[in-house]
């Protein structure tokens, strides 16, 4: 059975952030992950964790300037220090929180300049990454993200995030496949899990309605079948519940009870 992990930045937005903790505990989540932790001191996070029984197992690495509209350093010419100096700061809030998985934004691609030479510099960026998150046990994920939610964001399908992976070449560097996003720029989601899952090179899964991103019973998405091909798979990492909800969280959480049932 698939594991879900609540995703606290998009799930519970009717609590304050350091009560989602509890929150996602009283609806049964053992998991949670969020978009980043820097708002509060790791101390602070690991207390909730440890008060509710659940395991951090993801979040994001420092995004640039996120209220001005970046998302992410990875592949921005002229960023390298700050993009080192922001991964540094990420690992010692995972070393803190005891979380696997660090998901590194790959960011805007500035217009006139050429995606090889930006390609380039996410490829050196993400080998330095691997190397730091490596001497603590965590894995680097890069996601795939669809362009209709975020516009020029520089990775978007599948085959170049793998594509990636082979050219960097370090084993602690894996794939955030969120199935949303993969819907919305590819389909056939079904097939690609079949393609990429048993590699091993998928550290992490997101699933959201689709078009709305609402709860996973909502959209044109059979996730119960989808979980079923996870399962199938003999997939061992978390799946993500990255979605708005239509409401309140917890009663939008029937998809859920009636998987586990």
């Amino acid at each position: 059975m698939p594991r879900f992990a609540a995703n606290l930045s998009l799930l519970y937005n009717e609590h304050e952030f350091l009560e989602r903790f509890a929150a996602a505990a009283r609806d049964g989540f053992k998991a949670v992950e969020y978009l980043f932790p820097y708002a509060h001191p790791a101390a602070t996070l690991s207390q909730r964790l440890k008060e509710n029984g659940l395991q951090q197992v993801l979040f994001n690495a420092p995004p640039g300037h996120w209220d001005a509209g970046e998302r992410g350093l990875a592949c921005l010419p002229g960023r390298e220090a700050e993009f080192r100096e922001g991964v540094l700061r990420a690992l010692e809030y995972a070393a803190e929180l005891g979380c696997p998985r660090l998901h590194v934004m790959a960011g805007l691609a500035p217009a006139g300049i050429d995606r090889t030479a930006l390609r380039g510099i996410y490829v050196s960026n993400l080998a330095w990454a691997a190397r730091q998150a490596a001497t603590l046990g965590v894995d680097v994920l890069i996601e795939p993200i669809n362009p209709r939610d975020i516009p020029g964001f520089f990775l978007n399908r599948q085959d170049e995030a793998h594509a990636i992976l082979a050219e960097v070449g370090a084993p602690n560097l894996k794939v955030q496949m969120d199935l949303y996003h993969l819907q919305i720029v590819e389909g056939d989601v079904a097939t690609k899990l079949r393609q990429y899952l048993p590699t091993g090179r998928v550290g992490h899964l997101q699933i959201a309605g689709v078009p709305m991103r609402h709860e996973p019973d909502l959209g044109e998405l059979n996730h119960d079948y989808l979980f079923g091909v996870i399962d199938e798979l003999g997939f061992e990492g978390w799946v993500g519940c990255e979605y708005r909800p239509r409401a309140s969280t917890s009663a939008g959480l029937g998809w859920l009870k009636r998987f586990h049932a």
